[in-house]
């Protein structure tokens, strides 16, 4: 991984195991552009909405093992992109950090509040009406989220209050994901310090 080079708030990340192989880039500064290649049809059309939403760049290359199913690919794939997101973001200095987001997707209402705190925490109250989107296990959305939290060192809080469509429940929370990381990653002009009363992040 490289770790934020020349401050560009860019990193680029490899990762291969027996079950994947992923190349992934990642631009914060970017303009929501997504070029994503996982094999997993729909959890590429939830990474397009996280970079469009979130202007960041997302570049995703990931063979995995969709023999068996989606769940090694997915939860690979959130964890090298939340890893990359902590080595772009460097030390956080002059960062928001705090985002918060609730958006609509038609029957159903997604909330996400996030801090990039460096500490990991996950909390999911998300009911979905059925197993499936189509092919993909909606339990692979949880997956995901949990991963990207870990290695993003993020507290992400996701609440459903209501949504009757499987499609837009998980639409909505991936929306919603990404205007609250468009709002903490983003610079604060008023102070370009670490945003924290420790010194770090």
């Amino acid at each position: 991984m490289a770790n934020n080079p020349g401050n560009l708030r860019q990193a680029r990340s490899n990762r291969k195991t027996r079950e994947t192989d992923i190349a992934l880039a990642l631009k914060l500064d970017g303009t929501g552009e997504a070029r994503v290649q996982t094999g997993v049809g729909f959890f590429d059309h939830m990474l397009h909405h996280l970079a469009r939403h979130s202007m960041m760049d997302i570049e995703v290359k990931a063979t995995g093992d969709l023999h068996i199913d989606a769940h090694h690919t997915v939860e690979d794939v959130s964890l090298v992109l939340g890893g990359a997101l902590a080595d772009a973001l460097g030390e956080k200095r002059g960062i928001y950090r705090y985002g918060w987001a609730s958006v609509p997707m038609e029957d159903a209402l997604a909330n996400v509040a996030l801090d990039l705190s460096g500490r990991p925490a996950f909390v999911f109250n998300v009911r979905f009406p059925t197993p499936k989107i189509g092919e993909f296990d909606v339990e692979l959305v949880h997956e995901s989220l949990r991963s990207l939290s870990n290695t993003a060192g993020m507290n992400l809080h996701v609440n459903v209050p209501y949504g009757s469509n499987s499609h837009h429940i998980a639409e909505a929370v991936f929306k919603a994901l990404a205007k609250a990381l468009r709002q903490a990653i983003a610079i604060d002009p008023h102070n370009g310090d670490i945003p924290s009363t420790k010194g770090v992040l």
